[in-house]
């Protein structure tokens, strides 16, 4: 998950602050940095809205992916 720490270093950031924001321990979200451990759905969309990115992003999705119409 190289764009966490991406995202997180570019705002010099810590690890234990980003995981108060997502009320876990820093260890924890360390972890989720790292790829050793995987993003709660309700974390990842704290990690959204608080850098104010899409999830596609985070999780280094493709940009030309097609969504099915509704």
């Amino acid at each position: 998950m190289l764009r966490l720490r991406e995202l997180r270093e570019d705002r010099d950031l810590t690890q234990q602050y980003i995981a108060d924001v997502l009320s876990c321990k820093q260890n924890t979200y360390q972890q989720y940095e790292s790829g050793k451990r995987q993003i709660p759905i309700d974390s990842l969309k704290k990690l959204c809205l608080f850098y104010g990115v899409s999830a596609d992003y985070i999780l280094e999705l493709p940009e030309n992916l097609e969504y099915p119409k509704r």
